[in-house]
């Protein structure tokens, strides 16, 4: 069984103009499901470039041509809409990103099958080809998995390709409904689907762009100039829709921060940085931002330095406390990124009650009370033959 020859499909239709897009739209209204997925470009650009729109319903699948001449997506929009519809996405940030940015709101309800498989004991972010090899028994194709998906026409192997994507996705849905329904875990996938019906999930914050760019440093002043221009980058980067590296390099920026340069010549001191970026529009602007703030006095500077070494967590506890997050993954066969991650680790190993995920709903029943009991040294660890084990103090 290959990836462009599902069974139980008629072949996939392709749709490039609004009538027929309302038309397939209004036939998915009365779906209780669809399975959903793109294909987009963003190599080039900072948002990213619609170009497929594929929609299976349980007994035909289309590929809706989102760049063709004239035609009117917003019958997507209102389908998305539908509370009746639940929308089945895998990994679907990226995919729901799109949506937000055309439609203004997150597609809902909303079914994410990778979250899903975590939830189910399939491992952390597992891939969409070994789920359906899993649970379907097909095998993806992936001749066009780096095809250029702007360039016009589509050949027919391109189409087949896009929308068997949604076509298993349809059967990888109903299988791993069934089992989370069996182990009574529906109720978990909901709760994490919180975060993707967020539509603050996917729209990017320049005043805190700084913060992923992980500073090693308590000095303030190169703090507040780094959350400067790093607020200023994402906003340029925006404004002339081109990634942020290729505006500008994160270790450009850090570099900028450290110096803060204040002529195009000092900027082209940086590594990376261009004569004709430090003159032009953008090297222009970026000045003025580290102009504004030199300006600023010590007492105003409003970013705070992170905590010192002596607030890091002891690595014995972190790796003790790691350890009872992989037994009890494993004891109940759940993704252990599902339920706690590093920082999660970090903090339940420095703070006496942290408010992290780990310590609410499903996952302190799985791990967080437990973790709790550790660090009271309540419980202990030991071995049973291949597997850990938990022994009250």
């Amino acid at each position: 069984m290959t990836k462009s020859s599902h069974p139980g499909f008629p072949p996939p239709v392709l749709i490039a103009d609004t009538g027929a897009l309302a038309a397939f739209c209004q036939r998915m209204h009365g779906e209780t499901f669809i399975a959903v997925d793109t294909e987009f470009m963003r190599e080039r650009t900072y948002w990213p470039e619609l170009c497929l729109v594929q929609i299976a319903g349980e007994h035909e699948v289309a590929v809706i041509d989102a760049e063709a001449e004239g035609i009117d997506l917003s019958a997507l929009g209102v389908l998305f809409a539908d509370p009746a519809v639940t929308k089945v996405f895998h990994a679907a940030r990226q995919d729901i990103e799109i949506f937000v940015l055309r439609f203004g709101a997150v597609p809902r309800p909303l079914f994410d099958t990778q979250v899903a498989a975590m939830v189910a004991g399939f491992g952390d972010q597992v891939g969409y080809d070994a789920l359906v090899s899993n649970l379907t028994g097909g095998m993806i194709d992936k001749a066009h998995r780096f095809s250029d998906w702007s360039v016009r026409p589509l050949s027919a192997s391109q189409i087949a390709y896009a929308a068997a994507d949604v076509t298993y996705l349809r059967d990888v849905y109903v299988r791993l409904s069934r089992r989370l329904e069996q182990d009574n875990r529906l109720s978990w996938v909901a709760e994490e689907m919180a975060i993707l019906n967020n539509p603050a999930t996917y729209r990017a914050d320049p005043e805190t762009a700084w913060e992923r760019l992980r500073p090693r440093t308590t000095n303030r002043r190169l703090l507040y100039v780094l959350k400067e221009v790093a607020a200023w980058r994402e906003k340029e980067a925006q404004r002339v829709n081109v990634p942020r590296q290729r505006l500008i390099k994160d270790e450009a920026l850090l570099e900028i921060a450290a110096t803060v340069p204040g002529d195009a010549d000092a900027l082209t001191r940086i590594r990376g940085v261009t004569r004709g970026f430090a003159e032009g529009r953008s090297g222009v602007a970026l000045l003025d931002v580290l102009t504004a703030a030199r300006a600023v006095p010590d007492a105003g500077l409003s970013v705070a330095a992170p905590p010192r070494d002596s607030a890091r967590p002891s690595a014995a506890l972190v790796s003790l406390l790691k350890v009872l997050l992989a037994a009890k993954s494993e004891q109940h066969t759940v993704a252990p990124r599902l339920v706690a991650s590093s920082d999660d680790i970090d903090r339940l190993a420095t703070e006496d009650s942290p408010d992290i995920p780990g310590l609410h709903g499903w996952r302190r029943e799985v791990f967080g009370n437990d973790a709790l009991l550790l660090k009271q040294g309540r419980i202990a660890l030991g071995v049973d033959g291949r597997r850990v084990k938990f022994i009250p103090v």
